[in-house]
C-alpha cells in the first residue's frame, strides 16, 4: 500500500525529443510557467504559516497562553521545519514537483483547519509542529523545478526573482489574517488563509510541470548552452548516498553556508515571530498595526533581492561576499530599535523597513550558494541541509526570545538578536572571496 502511494510522487519519465520549431515554441512558455506557478504557491505556502505569528497576541489572550507557551508552538514548528525542509528536500529530488508541491500545500491547508478549530494549547503544538513537516514540502520542489529549467549564469538574478514570493506572501498575510482576526475572530487567521491554501492546490496540480525532458525538451544547460559539469555527468541521477553524504555531509561549502544561515534565520525569524507582539507590548501599536508592520518588512525586500542577486551574478558569484555587506545595516538597525523611544512607531517601522530591506538578500543568496555548490540533482537535499540549520537557528530564536522577555525585557531579547546578527557577520567574512565551481 505504502509502495503504490510512494509511487505517485515518482518523478515524469523523459519523453522522445521534439522538433527544433517545436523546441523553440515551447520552451520559454514552460520556463515562464514555472516560474510563475512556484511564485504563487510558495507565496501562498506563507499564507498558511505567517498567520500564527501575526495574532499570536491574540490567540495568547484568548486562551491565557503566556509568552513561553507561545514559544512553545513556534518552537515545534521551526523544529519541524527544519526536519521536513531537509528530509522533504531530499525526497523532493526523486519527486514530480506537479504532483508533491499541491500535496504539501493541502495538508498544511488541512493543518491550519484543525489549528482554528481547537483550544488546547498541547494539540495546538502537535499541530503546529505537524505543519512545520507539511511545510517542508514548499521550497525543495521549487529548487528543483528552478534548477531544471535555469542555467548556472541566470540563478542569481532567476532566483532572486522567485525569492520575492517570500515577501509577498510574509506581507499579505501580515493583513489578511489581522483583519480577518479583527472582524471574525482569532479563528479565522487560520480558515480563510487555509481556503486560499486548498484553492491554490488545485491550481498547481494543473499548471506545474516536471523536467524538461519530461515534455519532450533538451536539458537547459543544452537549450543555453550553459554546462557547469560534463555532459556525461550532468543528468545523472544519483543515489541517496551520493545526495546526501557525498553532494551535502563531505562539502565544506554547503557546511559553511548551513552554518551562517542558521545566524541569519535568528535574525530573519526575529522580526516574524515577535515582532508585531513587541510593537503592541512596547510601542503601542493596534492589532492592524502590528500587521503592517509584517508588511512593511516584507515588501521592503523585493526590489532589494532582485537587484543584489542581478549584483550576485555580476560578482562574478561572490554571494556570500554580498550577503555580509546587508547584514551591517540591519545590525545597526536593531540597534536603533533598542534605542528608539515609545510613541515614535514610525521610527521603528522605519527600521523594519531597514532589516527587511536587507535581510531577504543574504537568506536568497545562501540558498542558491547551496545549489552553486552541488549537483542540480541534489538541489533539494543541499537546500534543505542548508535550510535545516537555518530554521533550527529559527527555533532557538523563537524560544529564546519567548524566555528573555518573560524573564528579563524585550530589550534583552532584542540583544540577543544583536548577538546573532555579528555571529553571522562572522562566518559570512569566510565565505568572501567564494565563487561557483565552473
Amino acid at each position: 500500500m505504502l509502495q503504490k502511494f510512494l509511487a505517485i510522487f515518482q518523478p515524469a519519465k523523459a519523453i522522445p525529443r521534439l522538433s527544433s520549431q517545436e523546441i523553440d515554441l515551447k520552451y520559454p512558455r514552460f520556463r515562464w510557467q514555472i516560474l510563475e506557478s512556484t511564485f504563487v504557491g510558495y507565496a501562498v505556502f506563507y499564507f498558511v504559516r505567517g498567520n500564527f505569528s501575526v495574532v499570536s497576541k491574540e490567540v495568547g489572550e484568548a486562551l491565557s497562553y503566556s509568552k513561553n507557551d507561545i514559544g512553545d508552538i513556534l518552537f515545534a514548528f521551526s523544529i519541524s521545519y527544519a526536519v521536513g525542509k531537509f528530509v522533504m528536500g531530499s525526497l523532493s529530488d526523486r519527486s514530480n514537483p506537479k504532483i508533491f508541491m499541491p500535496f504539501g500545500l493541502l495538508l498544511t491547508a488541512i493543518l491550519n483547519f484543525s489549528f482554528g478549530s481547537t483550544d488546547s494549547l498541547h494539540v495546538h503544538i502537535a499541530l503546529w509542529g505537524l505543519n512545520g513537516l507539511a511545510q517542508g514540502m514548499g521550497w525543495p520542489p521549487c529548487g528543483r523545478s528552478l534548477g531544471h529549467w535555469y542555467s548556472v549564469r541566470e540563478r542569481g538574478t532567476i532566483f532572486a526573482t522567485w525569492n520575492t514570493a517570500h515577501n509577498v506572501g510574509g506581507g499579505l498575510i501580515g493583513v489578511i489574517a489581522a483583519y480577518s482576526a479583527s472582524y471574525f475572530g482569532w479563528q479565522y487567521a487560520f480558515f480563510v488563509p487555509g481556503i486560499l491554501a486548498l484553492i491554490t492546490a488545485i491550481y498547481l496540480f494543473y499548471r506545474l510541470v516536471d523536467t524538461p525532458q519530461s515534455l519532450g525538451l533538451p536539458p537547459i544547460e543544452e537549450y543555453n548552452n550553459d554546462y557547469p559539469e560534463s555532459k556525461e555527468t550532468h543528468e545523472q541521477e544519483l543515489t541517496a548516498y551520493q545526495l546526501i553524504v557525498e553532494n551535502v555531509l563531505k562539502n565544506k561549502y554547503i557546511w559553511l553556508f548551513a552554518l551562517s544561515n542558521f545566524f541569519v534565520y535568528m535574525v530573519r525569524y526575529s522580526l516574524i515571530y515577535w515582532g508585531p507582539s513587541y510593537l503592541k507590548e512596547m510601542k503601542g501599536a493596534s492589532l492592524e498595526g502590528g500587521g503592517y508592520s509584517t508588511l512593511i518588512y516584507e515588501f521592503a525586500a523585493i526590489v532589494p533581492t532582485i537587484l543584489i542577486g542581478w549584483i550576485s551574478d555580476k560578482t562574478g558569484g561572490r554571494r556570500g561576499m554580498v550577503s555580509l555587506l546587508c547584514m551591517i545595516p540591519i545590525l545597526f538597525a536593531f540597534i536603533g530599535i533598542i534605542f528608539t523611544p515609545p510613541g515614535y512607531l514610525w521610527i521603528d517601522l522605519s527600521l523594519f523597513a531597514i532589516i527587511g530591506f536587507f535581510i531577504y538578500p543574504p537568506v536568497m543568496l545562501l540558498g542558491v550558494s547551496g545549489l552553486d555548490y552541488t549537483s542540480k540533482k541534489a538541489v533539494g537535499t543541499a537546500a534543505g541541509f542548508i535550510g535545516f540549520f537555518g530554521y533550527t537557528g529559527s527555533a532557538i530564536q523563537g524560544k529564546a526570545i519567548g524566555y528573555l522577555s518573560t524573564h528579563y525585557n524585550w530589550n534583552v531579547s532584542l540583544g540577543f538578536i544583536v548577538c546573532s546578527c555579528v555571529m553571522a557577520i562572522i562566518l559570512l567574512s569566510f565565505t568572501w572571496n567564494l565563487k561557483p565551481k565552473s
